[in-house]
Protein backbone atom coordinates (compact mmCIF):
# COMPACT_ATOMS: atom_id res chain seq x y z
CA UNK A 1 0.00 0.00 0.00
CA UNK A 2 3.10 2.47 1.02
CA UNK A 3 4.85 1.69 -2.05
CA UNK A 4 1.35 2.58 -4.43
CA UNK A 5 1.02 6.01 -2.68
CA UNK A 6 4.85 6.59 -3.26
CA UNK A 7 4.61 5.79 -6.92
CA UNK A 8 1.25 7.75 -7.15
CA UNK A 9 2.92 11.10 -5.33
CA UNK A 10 5.35 10.27 -7.17
CA UNK A 11 3.61 10.67 -10.35
CA UNK A 12 2.04 13.87 -9.65
CA UNK A 13 5.23 15.59 -8.79
CA UNK A 14 6.57 14.70 -11.98
CA UNK A 15 3.35 15.66 -14.01
CA UNK A 16 3.27 19.04 -12.01
CA UNK A 17 7.11 19.50 -13.23
CA UNK A 18 6.76 18.58 -16.56
CA UNK A 19 4.02 21.40 -16.57
CA UNK A 20 5.91 24.22 -14.61
CA UNK A 21 8.60 23.46 -17.27
CA UNK A 22 6.00 23.85 -19.88
CA UNK A 23 4.64 26.68 -19.12
CA UNK A 24 8.25 28.41 -17.95
CA UNK A 25 9.94 27.53 -21.78
CA UNK A 26 7.25 27.27 -24.05
CA UNK A 27 6.16 30.43 -25.24
CA UNK A 28 2.59 30.85 -26.84
CA UNK A 29 3.61 33.87 -28.79
CA UNK A 30 5.94 36.95 -28.81
CA UNK A 31 5.33 40.29 -30.00
CA UNK A 32 5.43 44.15 -29.10
CA UNK A 33 2.67 46.47 -28.02
CA UNK A 34 2.60 50.47 -28.23
CA UNK A 35 0.65 52.87 -25.89
CA UNK A 36 0.07 55.37 -23.13
CA UNK A 37 2.09 53.77 -20.09
CA UNK A 38 -1.56 54.45 -17.54
CA UNK A 39 -0.60 52.15 -14.76
CA UNK A 40 2.19 49.84 -12.74
CA UNK A 41 2.35 48.64 -9.85
CA UNK A 42 3.40 46.02 -7.29
CA UNK A 43 0.93 44.41 -5.79
CA UNK A 44 -0.52 41.32 -3.76
CA UNK A 45 -0.81 39.82 -0.38
CA UNK A 46 1.01 37.12 -0.04
CA UNK A 47 2.78 37.36 -3.31
CA UNK A 48 4.10 40.50 -4.77
CA UNK A 49 3.92 40.56 -8.33
CA UNK A 50 4.37 43.46 -10.30
CA UNK A 51 1.54 44.23 -12.86
CA UNK A 52 0.82 47.11 -15.28
CA UNK A 53 -1.43 48.80 -18.39
CA UNK A 54 -0.92 50.55 -21.65
CA UNK A 55 -3.74 52.62 -23.27
CA UNK A 56 -3.56 51.70 -26.59
CA UNK A 57 -6.26 54.50 -28.27
CA UNK A 58 -7.05 58.00 -27.38
CA UNK A 59 -9.99 57.23 -25.67
CA UNK A 60 -8.45 54.47 -23.23
CA UNK A 61 -10.85 52.00 -24.68
CA UNK A 62 -7.93 49.44 -25.85
CA UNK A 63 -5.94 48.46 -22.63
CA UNK A 64 -2.96 45.69 -22.66
CA UNK A 65 -2.36 44.52 -19.46
CA UNK A 66 0.86 42.64 -18.68
CA UNK A 67 3.22 41.24 -15.94
CA UNK A 68 7.00 41.71 -14.98
CA UNK A 69 8.89 39.12 -13.33
CA UNK A 70 10.93 40.27 -10.09
CA UNK A 71 14.09 39.23 -11.60
CA UNK A 72 13.42 41.97 -14.57
CA UNK A 73 14.61 44.80 -12.18
CA UNK A 74 16.00 46.49 -14.81
CA UNK A 75 12.61 46.66 -17.08
CA UNK A 76 11.09 47.41 -13.56
CA UNK A 77 12.96 50.44 -12.89
CA UNK A 78 12.37 52.20 -16.38
CA UNK A 79 8.49 51.25 -16.45
CA UNK A 80 8.77 53.09 -12.88
CA UNK A 81 10.45 56.22 -14.87
CA UNK A 82 8.18 56.37 -17.85
CA UNK A 83 5.08 56.02 -16.07
CA UNK A 84 2.71 58.26 -18.57
CA UNK A 85 4.40 58.67 -21.16
CA UNK A 86 4.12 56.40 -24.78
CA UNK A 87 6.21 53.55 -24.35
CA UNK A 88 6.90 50.13 -26.46
CA UNK A 89 6.70 47.31 -25.03
CA UNK A 90 8.47 43.48 -26.45
CA UNK A 91 6.50 40.49 -24.70
CA UNK A 92 6.43 36.81 -24.21
CA UNK A 93 2.69 35.30 -23.79
CA UNK A 94 2.94 32.44 -22.29
CA UNK A 95 0.27 29.12 -22.08
CA UNK A 96 -0.56 29.87 -18.70
CA UNK A 97 0.79 31.70 -15.57
CA UNK A 98 1.07 30.98 -11.91
CA UNK A 99 -0.38 32.65 -8.94
CA UNK A 100 3.66 34.21 -7.94
CA UNK A 101 4.40 35.10 -11.39
CA UNK A 102 1.68 37.44 -11.68
CA UNK A 103 -2.07 38.08 -12.74
CA UNK A 104 -1.60 38.24 -16.92
CA UNK A 105 0.23 35.94 -19.17
CA UNK A 106 1.89 38.46 -21.20
CA UNK A 107 5.41 38.87 -19.52
CA UNK A 108 7.43 42.27 -20.42
CA UNK A 109 10.92 41.31 -21.93
CA UNK A 110 12.01 45.35 -23.22
CA UNK A 111 10.76 48.40 -22.79
CA UNK A 112 11.65 51.52 -24.72
CA UNK A 113 10.49 54.81 -24.46
CA UNK A 114 8.83 55.87 -27.96
CA UNK A 115 7.30 59.32 -29.38
CA UNK A 116 3.61 59.08 -29.04
CA UNK A 117 1.59 59.30 -32.49
CA UNK A 118 -1.11 61.19 -30.63
CA UNK A 119 0.61 64.13 -28.86
CA UNK A 120 4.27 65.39 -28.47
CA UNK A 121 4.67 64.56 -25.03
CA UNK A 122 8.92 65.02 -23.68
Amino acid sequence: MKKILFIILGAIAVLFFIYYAFVSFVPYSEGTRAGELIKFSNKGVLFKTWEGEISQGISGAQIFSFSVLDQEEEIIEKLKEYQGKYVNLTYEERFDTFFFWGDTQYFIEDVTLENSPHFNRD
